[in-house]
């Protein structure tokens, strides 16, 4: 007879040793998507078999033509068809006998809840549209939102989409100079933003960063102030500026007819971080992005209506508007939002949000569940969390430990999961497995999903064999891409497009500037950005794999890796290595970390120093920021650290380095 902690371990053993997953029977059973010839059909019948995903969709008048490429690569996806967004996520459903169906659930940071059925989130959606109206907001006009995540954000996104003026969310963290940027960019005279929020339990004042971002503003801004934090933080409003909820109030039971919108015209900006230091206003459209955030909802996330769904990201980023907003309440699904971190008040917070609510899908990313294999099995296991049928990661890849980690104790081994490779500028998923069909190899994100022609090749363009390393490049156009960004077509051909001629055609390939490489079974594992190869004597090393093995160490919670100046070998590898709570930062340690890197990938990749730190430095939107720690393992001098969530851990990190 064992006892559970010597069951406990031999499972972590046997996990350990599996290379993939099949998805259980009975979740093949009632999956959207479980037919393995969807790939073929999809490869046969390009690029007719997107009508599939427009079909989810209702539209005021039918496209003519699934695809026009005369102009590639500003493609346009199902031209000549008209629908509304704003209608496609609430109206309909409302119509088709959903009015009192929950359409958001929200959980405030101190415990406070809301609940929208599609037929309340429809009112206010209409009254907020009108006053916009009334604020002279017009069709094309950009409105910015710069708001937390509080339900008025999706309320104003769905707004603005109902009269046809496109958004620019811009991410609650950024700074006033980041706002002013964008707003400035384009173009934007009208702003949606609050008082303040909550954050690990203190009343944070927004409105004060909105405000000195507004006088970097170029032109006249009119705004409108959500109240958060009511008598908490006293607010004055100014002569240019609007009460949220007084608007509502005036404009209730208003009803506004949805702007039928062509489906190339513009549903949002969002601005992304360029190598020129200036951001890029993606532009996705309203047909082909809101069909692919559907489609992928319903095939990759396998969203029913009857379904609540958790994508605990923020809605100031591109998954947030994919698959908070757009996505699931296309499909007329229940979906969560959550204002606060994951370990306040307790490191359980996540795991007490979904028992409450029976969650039935959770997405999240590989850096919170680095932190929960962190803070330890206790959390989730006070729980019970059995509502959950399909688990996903986004936003980075996923080592093999973390993996194997989140499907046995979030998925008590039952779980699909789905690693899901996309961009803010591809609007959706592109490499995962399909959960009610693919085996899932942990570390690899899976095939191209069906109709997307992805490949890796080398430098001369051609695929790579098997095993090997290379670009990762998308060959075909596909619904949710970008078609250009903001008033700069130029710099959209530079930076993500190639074109390979000859006598008979033109091809344009898509680079998202990832390296990847592919299995003899077509899964693809990605290795990182291009810059984030380390090139050591010669020899050109993924960070995405070296960060993998040393996370592969019993006691690792998280690591990143950098490449440092080296007299001899001219880029060496320097590793910078979170550990798990009760391990100690010992030589031993430092050793059985190097040893590890040398098993998986040899004596080439061997860190030339391991740093132990508690934390590692990282933006607000949760990337490590790796420029610094390659400024302070060559010695440089540190660059900027505003953009930091934690910017005084880098002080910290430098003065270790120099005194070791």
């Amino acid at each position: 007879m064992t006892d559970s902690s010597e069951e406990s371990v031999e499972l972590e053993a046997r996990l350990e040793e599996q290379g993939s997953f099949d998805p259980p029977e009975s979740f093949v059973e009632q999956a959207n998507v479980a037919d393995p010839g969807i790939y073929e059909e999809f490869e046969e019948n390009w690029p007719e078999c997107w009508e599939g995903a427009a079909d989810l969709l209702s539209w005021d008048r039918e496209y003519e033509t699934v695809l026009e490429d005369d102009d590639a690569p500003f493609y346009k996806w199902f031209t000549g068809g008209e629908l509304n967004a704003s209608a496609n996520c609430l109206d309909r459903h409302v119509e088709n006998g959903a009015k009192n169906r929950a359409a958001i659930k929200w959980e405030g940071e101190l415990g406070e809840t809301r609940t929208y059925t599609y037929g309340d989130l429809l009112n206010e959606v209409e009254a907020f549209a009108a006053a916009l109206r009334d604020l002279g907001v017009g069709e094309d006009d950009v409105v910015t939102l710069y708001l937390p995540m509080i339900p008025e954000l999706p309320v104003a996104m769905l707004a603005c989409a109902r009269i046809g003026a496109p958004h620019s969310v811009v991410f609650a963290g950024f700074s006033a100079d980041a706002l002013a940027t964008r707003m400035n960019a384009a173009d934007s005279e009208y702003l949606v933003t609050c008082d303040g929020y909550y954050r690990r339990g203190d009343a944070l004042n927004h409105k004060e960063k909105a405000d000195k971002g507004v006088r970097g503003v170029d032109h006249d801004v009119t705004s409108v102030v959500v109240d958060r934090l009511g008598d908490e933080l006293k607010h004055f409003l100014g002569d240019s500026a609007h009460d949220y909820g007084e608007l509502v109030e005036q404009h209730e039971g208003a009803s506004v007819d949805p702007v039928s919108r062509d489906a190339e015209d513009m549903l949002f900006l969002m601005y992304t971080s360029g190598t020129t230091g200036q951001p890029k206003g993606v532009k996705h459209t309203t047909g082909g992005y809101l069909a692919y955030a559907a489609w992928t909802s319903h095939a990759v996330l396998d969203v029913k209506p009857e379904d609540t769904y958790w994508c605990a990201a923020d809605i100031g980023w591109i998954t947030g508007h994919s698959y908070i907003v757009y996505g699931p309440l296309a499909l007329g699904t229940t979906t969560m939002m959550y204002e606060g971190t994951p370990d306040y008040p307790d490191r359980d917070r996540l795991w007490e949000l979904v028992e409450k609510n029976d969650v039935d899908i959770f997405y999240t990313a590989p850096t919170a569940i680095r932190a929960f294999m962190k803070w330890g099995s206790q959390y989730p296991e006070k729980h019970d969390l059995s509502s959950l049928r399909l688990l996903g990661t986004v936003g980075e890849p996923i080592n093999p430990r973390a993996w194997k980690w989140y499907y046995t104790h979030i998925g008590g081994d039952e779980c699909p999961i789905v690693d899901t490779w996309w961009q803010t500028e591809t609007g959706g998923m592109m490499i995962t497995t399909l959960p009610g069909i693919g085996t899932m190899k942990p570390g690899s994100a899976g095939p191209p999903l069906p109709g997307i022609d992805a490949r890796i090749v080398d430098a001369a363009g051609e695929n790579v064999e098997a095993g090997d390393a290379g670009y990762l490049t998308v060959q075909k156009p596909w619904p949710g891409m970008l078609r250009t960004l903001y008033q700069n077509d130029e710099r959209f051909l530079s930076e993500y497009w190639q074109e390979y001629s000859d006598e008979e055609t033109d091809e344009w390939v898509y680079f998202p500037e990832d390296g990847a490489k592919i299995d003899d079974d077509g899964y693809i594992t990605i290795l990182g950005r291009v810059d984030d190869v380390i090139n050591v004597s010669g020899h050109r090393l993924g960070t995405m794999e070296i960060e993998s093995a040393i996370v592969g160490t019993e006691g690792v919670a998280e690591a990143a890796v950098v490449g440092g100046d080296h007299d001899l070998k001219g880029e060496a590898v320097y590793a910078y290595v979170i550990l798990e709570d009760g391990q100690d930062p010992t030589d031993a340690m430092s050793d059985r970390i190097v040893e590890e890197v040398e098993d998986a990938i040899g004596p080439i990749a061997r860190p030339e120093e391991v740093i132990f730190t508690p934390e590692l430095p990282k933006t607000r939107s949760g990337k490590i920021m790796r420029r610094l720690l390659e400024d302070i393992a060559s010695g440089n001098e540190l660059g900027n650290t505003s953009t930091l969530r934690n910017p005084e851990v880098v002080d910290e990190i430098a003065a270790q380095v120099e005194s070791d």
